[in-house]
């Protein structure tokens, strides 16, 4: 395929592409054109076979293809309602998919969709990584502020990790920290929250902001009290996910924080040499 005519028709596709309400989405009359099939009738029968391919991916086939009507001009001035459709990414993807490779506009719409849906699943793994970096430091932050807040209560040093160790055992169904590391395969000089997913970093940084409001609000006084507190946040809010189906003792070990960081930052400044050399 020449280069001007991929130029021309990446400009196309890029062009076609609208948003509403934060949604990317594609009219189907567009992806017609676009794909050089010049009837409705036989783009619908390649649109059939993509909604197959959908539901067999386990997809909710109207979250990505949505039947709509529009106005259309007519060359004496007066107007009809035409069907069309919305669709996603994927869903543009698959209609490609399912066509005729030997199209230029079609072969070249199989690789354009392709690599635009694992531009889309690489960003959203790339925030769900940040997202569970921000927790992580979020919960050391919000342990940072309890310690001294029980210190002001109480609890020394030594009393605080006692209550910390308490407070894992309850949020683990009785397992302790040493043992959840045993079995998600910690090394036993590491935090274990480096290693543990999104959702479970989360709540011990609930059941941790909970039980340093109610130690200020209460004033509970000394190490028994306040890691009573303690205990009784951290097992309500494992009662908490209980209730979606959630056990944190069974979730698996994810990438250690450390190492995600230092990672991220990699591919960071891999992307900043990538801009310059762009700009240069």
């Amino acid at each position: 395929m020449k280069q001007e005519v991929l130029v021309q028709l990446n400009k196309d596709f890029e062009g076609s592409a609208r948003v509403e309400n934060g949604v990317e989405f594609w009219m189907a009359r567009d992806i017609q054109r676009l794909l050089d099939y010049t009837e409705w009738r036989n783009f619908l029968l390649v649109v059939d076979k993509a909604k197959t391919a959908c539901l067999k991916s386990r997809q909710i086939v109207s979250d990505h293809f949505v039947d709509v009507n529009k106005m259309v001009d007519l060359g004496s001035g007066s107007q009809r309602s035409v069907e069309d459709m919305q669709l996603t990414r994927y869903a543009c993807y698959l209609i490609a998919q399912n066509g005729d490779p030997r199209k230029e506009q079609i072969a070249f719409a199989q690789s354009y969709f392709a690599i635009q849906t694992r531009k889309q699943e690489l960003l959203e793994e790339r925030i769900a990584l940040v997202e569970r970096l921000q927790a992580r430091q979020k919960l050391a932050d919000t342990e940072a502020r309890l310690s001294g807040v029980v210190y002001e209560h109480g609890v020394d040093g030594d009393g605080f990790a006692r209550l910390r160790s308490q407070g894992d055992q309850a949020l683990f169904g009785g397992n302790s920290t040493l043992e959840m590391k045993k079995k998600m395969g910690v090394p036993v000089q590491k935090p274990l929250a480096d290693f543990l997913p999104t959702i479970t970093i989360k709540a011990k940084d609930l059941a941790a902001e909970i039980t340093g409001f109610n130690t200020k609000k209460n004033n509970l006084q000394g190490e028994p009290s306040i890691t009573g507190e303690h205990v009784k946040n951290n097992r309500e809010v494992r009662e908490l996910l209980g209730k979606r189906g959630i056990k944190p003792e069974l979730l698996p070990a994810e990438e250690d924080v450390k190492q995600l960081t230092r990672r991220l930052n990699a591919e960071g400044k891999k992307l900043a040499k990538g801009v310059k050399r762009v700009r240069g």
